[in-house]
């Protein structure tokens, strides 16, 4: 039995598996019609959401908290399943899925630089613009199953971002007092960065899912300024309890 601390999260994730299962999988049945510049999108995105997390789950073990461990395990086969329906997502269109992406290559090398807080810092900023592109493509397709797949991912990335910040709040406690603002201002600055370089990459689909290039960058950015206030606030679970 969990208790204390990340106990409440590992139950979360858990209550989730369940909801999942009880949920079953979209109906693939029907099929999917996006336009080409949607479906190379969506396999891009599908590239990152796969991975085994061996390095964070290595991390996360070294923590020493292991109610932490456990709902790190359970996030990291929530984003396996996330690749999973995206897979599923592109069959059903008739897309095959990407052996590698460079854009994923880069944010995995970035996490394995450093310890738990580096991994934790760059998995974030690929999650707050996972927030604003799943939110595109849940709400700027009128194809059913497509947003279907992305409410689900969505929904489940509302709950990752938080958890992530509640144990940034933890590791950033760690370090002097004058050095946490500062390092959060680098972590806006490097997550601009990511989405330029996603609205770039991902301009055409974008524009076909009704939102611009520089209206996702905008997003994205405005979004971070409650993260932050939250990684650095006095309670741990300020943006969860939001």
């Amino acid at each position: 039995m969990h208790t204390g601390g990340f106990a409440k999260w590992a139950r979360r994730f858990e209550d989730e598996r369940e909801r999942r299962r009880v949920q079953g999988d979209p109906d693939w049945e029907q099929g999917a019609t996006l336009h080409p510049a949607v479906w190379a999108s969506i396999q891009r995105f599908q590239v990152g959401e796969d991975g085994d997390g061996a390095g964070l789950v290595g991390k996360a073990d070294e923590a020493g908290d292991g109610d932490y461990a456990q709902a790190v395990r359970l996030f990291v086969a929530e984003e396996q399943n996330h690749a999973r329906l995206l897979a599923r997502l592109l069959a059903a269109g008739g897309a095959p899925t990407l052996t590698g992406h460079w854009s994923d290559t880069v944010f995995v090398r970035l996490r394995r630089l450093m310890g738990l807080r580096m991994e934790l810092l760059v998995l974030m900023i690929a999650e707050v613009v996972a927030l604003r592109y799943y939110r595109a493509l849940r709400d700027g397709t009128d194809d059913p199953l497509t947003s279907d797949v992305a409410g689900r991912i969505l929904s489940d990335e509302q709950r990752h971002v938080p958890f992530h910040c509640e144990r940034l709040h933890t590791s950033l406690a760690e370090l002097p007092r004058a050095m946490r603002r500062p390092v959060m201002a680098l972590w806006q600055l490097l997550l601009l960065a990511a989405a330029l370089v996603v609205a770039l990459d991902h301009g055409p689909a974008l524009r076909r899912l009704d939102i611009g290039r520089l209206r996702f960058v905008a997003d994205v950015a405005a979004s971070s300024g409650e993260i932050v206030r939250a990684v650095l606030s006095p309670r741990s679970d300020a943006l969860s309890t939001a």
